[in-house]
């Protein structure tokens, strides 16, 4: 996607707002609860973007998130009266782990307002910290406005997440590190947005020290209300936000940090969710460590400025800032990382209900990895097969489907459908009046080039394949199932074919799940 556009700030408001900020975040007290954290060489993925990336590792924090920075900071400088009487805030995690860590580390009470679509693992990790956890509202703005009612009626002192300039200028620590720790030239600093307490602190230090660093904001697409607030000249509210980036889930950003992003903020991007997964993926292997998605946006904005700018030889630092993630989200990571790497592509293709139309449309996939495959017998002249293959290069898709056409398998390209990514591939099959004499086996094939046609090739001629589903998981073995409709008469060559392959099967014809579902 194309970056977001922005209007121009106003140059007075430029050289005004980093002076603002400088004094704050050279004094400011993170040290006492905060690491330094490293700032790492991404090998694998800056050699296959053909420019240097690095990662400011805020993920190793003590809470897993750069969050901690701001609200130590802002704790820090609170009287003993306001710690006596307890602090307050709203979060949809990593700010409320700081502040339970940083009550902790100053003896007082701390209350902890939060969406309930809060991931499970921050709220179990605020409650052991001392946190005292509040549920409210579906998202954050709603966590908001209940924290507000909770600190009138009890005194506490609010802690705010992004918009107080103790908080900005703890997270702005960050950037003072990352020009201390790599001293040679830094094209553009990517960081994740959500209220703006992050890309305020970072912006604020580095144009105010290197004013060169070209800052870029990222937002996800469903989560933009930054850089639909900058483009409009004023803060925005968003109806709506998406929650799969909980982080960055903000439907109105500050008053504080809108100013500064306004003023400082060379740039945006826009990432989707199938790129924020594949950039979890990319981190992984090359940290071994799981980022949750917010953490994740400032690579994927990295991978996309490349794609789109054509460079190389530049030095671009990301800053992988939380990774607090449900280890449940893991399998739609997975599932969507190939997709928005483009390593993976889907179809729904139409075969001829014919004897050898499988075993030829197989032929044309050639030695091309399949990475799912789903088809149920439904239609005495035409079959509908759901079809995933791995690809190469962006935009190989519609290749593909152009090569599937020409040799007369009718092809629909559902790369980019995000009802077929997301529920039709899970519900391909189902009953059939024309699966008689069906038997149905479980195989587990070696992940290889030619396992299938193996299989096909050894099949007898005369049975048809009346169901088949693989998923490729990623292992060096394949799980498929097949619908096999052979005769009565045909028994001794079904087990002879089965004593040939040579392949691990259970037969699940008497399942009573097949029985339910599928029969």
């Amino acid at each position: 996607m194309a970056r977001a556009a922005r209007p121009t700030a106003p140059r007075a408001a430029r050289k005004r707002a980093p002076s603002d900020y400088l004094q704050r975040i050279l004094t400011a007290r993170v040290y006492d609860v905060a690491v330094e954290s490293s700032l790492q060489l991404a090998p694998q993925l800056s050699q296959r973007l053909n420019n240097r990336v690095l990662l400011k590792r805020e993920d190793e924090q003590p809470v897993f998130s750069f969050k901690l920075r701001g609200a130590y900071n802002k704790m820090a400088h609170l009287s003993a009266a306001q710690l006596e009487r307890g602090v307050i805030c709203a979060s949809a995690g990593n700010h409320a782990q700081g502040v339970a860590l940083s009550a902790k580390r100053l003896g007082c009470r701390a209350t902890i307002v939060m969406p309930v679509t809060t991931p499970q693992l921050k709220i179990d990790a605020v409650r052991a910290l001392g946190g005292e956890v509040v549920l409210h509202g579906e998202s954050y703005s709603e966590a908001f406005a209940h924290a507000s009612e909770l600190e009138r009626a009890h005194g506490q002192t609010f802690v705010h997440p992004f918009d107080d300039p103790d908080v900005i200028a703890g997270q702005g620590t960050i950037a003072m590190e990352i020009l201390r720790q790599h001293q040679g030239p830094i094209d553009a600093v990517f960081v994740a947005i959500g209220g703006g307490g992050l890309i305020a602190g970072i912006a604020s230090y580095i144009k105010a020290v290197r004013p060169e660093i070209r800052v870029i904001g990222v937002q996800t697409r469903d989560s933009d209300a930054m850089v639909r607030s900058v483009r409009a000249g004023k803060r925005v509210t968003l109806h709506d936000v998406g929650l799969f980036s909980d982080g960055t889930a903000v439907k109105r950003v500050g008053k504080e940090t809108f100013r500064l992003t306004q003023a400082l903020v060379d740039d945006f991007e826009i990432v989707d969710t199938d790129a924020v997964c594949a950039a979890i993926k990319d981190v992984f292997q090359d940290t071994r460590s799981i980022l949750e998605p917010a953490g994740a946006l400032g690579v994927a904005a990295v991978k996309q400025y490349v794609a789109r700018e054509g460079c190389s030889g530049k030095t671009f630092v990301a800053i992988t800032c939380g990774a607090n993630m449900n280890f449940d989200r893991l399998r739609f990571v997975a599932e969507r990382a190939e997709v928005g790497e483009e390593r993976e592509a889907l179809f729904a293709v139409t075969i001829p209900e014919a004897r050898g139309s499988f075993k030829r449309f197989c032929e044309l996939i050639g030695p091309r990895s399949v990475t799912e495959f789903n088809y149920r017998i439904s239609h005495a002249d035409v079959a509908h097969v759901f079809v995933g293959l791995a690809t190469r290069e962006r935009d190989e898709s519609a290749r593909i489907a152009e090569r599937f056409q020409r040799h007369d398998f009718p092809t629909v390209d559902l790369t980019h459908d995000e009802l077929a990514q997301t529920h039709i591939r899970h519900l391909v099959g189902g009953r059939s009046e024309l699966a008689r004499d069906e038997r149905l086996f479980r195989f587990v094939f070696p992940e290889r080039p030619g396992a299938l046609m193996r299989f096909l090739t050894c099949m007898h001629p005369d049975w048809n394949i009346s169901l088949f589903h693989y998923r490729n998981q990623g292992a060096d073995y394949g799980r498929i199932l097949v619908g096999l409709q052979v005769p009565r008469g045909e028994q001794r060559a079904l087990r002879a074919f089965l004593a040939t392959l040579d392949y691990a099967w259970v037969e699940e014809t008497a399942n009573p799940v097949y029985q339910l579902f599928l029969r």
